[in-house]
């Protein structure tokens, strides 16, 4: 007889044993779920696409859920310094992470650059960006769209560029903003604006535009756009909200985020 049928005897002929080892397996059971929680994470925009499948993988490995909602990270700063619970904070920038541990209101050195993104000239139409973004100063086209620069750090990083171009006046009653980010890739892919200033992360699939036209700007045009992880207070004390900060940092996560084209 082999081992399991003489475990399946054993249990047959002491059926208090049995018993007691389904409890054990219960309470084993139990205490798994009550060691997984959920940490509520406010994320930047252009992030959507990386932190969706970060958060998938995440829950699959820890047990834990992130609960993700997404928008500007101006916005997400006066929610949080007016109560919002998030607990972990995604930002576009790396200032604003910044500002909120000296507000008191996230915890101090726990903040750190989960990425560094990259702006692109964008348009749903196959050849009207070139490669230059010489269609800037041309002009043939009637919509530009940006981030809001008051709201958004990629809208900010627009206007640096419009500048060094010395395009900005002219192109000024031609630009329509997005509050976010993604609403500024909405007005773009649906053609209400011909072109526009987005995240690479949004037009970028396997290492490859999508589609369209595109223009990469090069880094030198514009600030750097440091994208800074933060713990906020209400998560000081969970364990899902550390977790997911250690998770981004590691090898599984940096390849999701290399793949939309951030660099670190």
């Amino acid at each position: 007889m082999n081992s399991a049928l003489r475990f399946a005897a054993m249990l047959h002929r002491h059926p208090f044993l049995a018993r007691a080892l389904t409890l054990i397996g219960l309470g084993l059971a139990a205490a798994h779920v009550a060691q997984a929680d959920q940490v509520s994470v406010a994320v930047a925009a252009n992030f959507t696409a990386p932190m969706q499948k970060i958060a998938a993988a995440f829950e699959a490995e820890t047990g834990h859920k992130a609960e993700l909602s997404f928008g500007a990270t101006g916005k997400f700063y006066a929610q949080i310094t007016n109560g919002a619970p998030f607990q972990v904070l995604l930002s576009a920038d790396d200032t604003t992470s910044a500002k909120l541990e000296r507000e008191g209101k996230a915890v101090a050195h726990s903040r750190f650059t989960y990425a560094i993104g990259t702006l692109v000239l964008w348009s749903a139409q196959a050849g009207t960006v070139d490669a230059q973004g010489d269609v800037l100063k041309r002009g043939d086209f009637k919509h530009l769209a940006i981030a809001n620069p008051k709201l958004a750090p990629y809208g900010v990083a627009a206007v640096q560029v419009m500048d060094k171009l010395g395009v900005t006046a002219a192109l000024q009653p031609r630009l329509v903003q997005g509050e976010n980010i993604a609403q500024t890739f909405q007005f773009v892919s649906t053609g209400n604006a011909q072109l526009g200033f987005v995240a690479l992360s949004q037009v970028m699939v396997d290492g490859k535009i999508r589609s369209g036209s595109a223009w990469q700007v090069p880094a030198s045009l514009h600030d750097p756009i440091r994208q800074d992880a933060v713990l906020l207070a209400p998560g000081k004390d969970s364990a899902a909200a550390t977790t997911l900060l250690t998770y981004l940092r590691g090898d599984k996560a940096r390849a999701i985020i290399q793949s939309y084209g951030y660099s670190f």
